[in-house]
């Protein structure tokens, strides 16, 4: 069992940035493709970006190319710099974890999630 925990959500203005973290509680976090999803009220759930266990391999969704950006620390930790944040970015986002996968945009390719951050943008 993983358990994830995000934060680094808030308000934020049109135009600034926010940058999300996602702990993980197990040390061999590192064998865990990594996603972060979205979902606003509302709507679907909705893919963000995706990094592989290795780190080797990225996933954006078109919404996020070019503003958002995934990374990873030796530790138990991914990140999710977001940029430029829109009005339409407004959404709780989750981590979620894969085990032993490649990146995905996939949701139920992803075995465990936290319980989300809430991310405000206001115009």
């Amino acid at each position: 069992q993983v358990q994830l925990v995000e934060s680094g959500g808030g308000l934020v203005q049109a135009g600034g940035s926010l940058r999300l973290s996602c702990t993980a509680s197990r040390r061999t976090f590192s064998t865990y493709a990594m996603g972060w999803f979205r979902q606003a009220p509302g709507k679907e759930r909705e893919f963000v970006a995706s990094l592989s266990s290795t780190g080797g391999n990225t996933i954006y969704a078109n919404h996020a190319k070019g503003r958002f950006t995934i990374s990873r620390d030796n530790e138990a930790t991914v990140y999710l710099q977001m940029n430029n944040l829109q009005p339409e970015d407004t959404a709780a986002y989750y981590c979620a974890a894969r085990f032993r996968g490649a990146a995905s945009s996939w949701a139920t390719n992803y075995d465990y999630w936290g319980q989300g951050t809430q991310v405000t943008v206001s115009s």
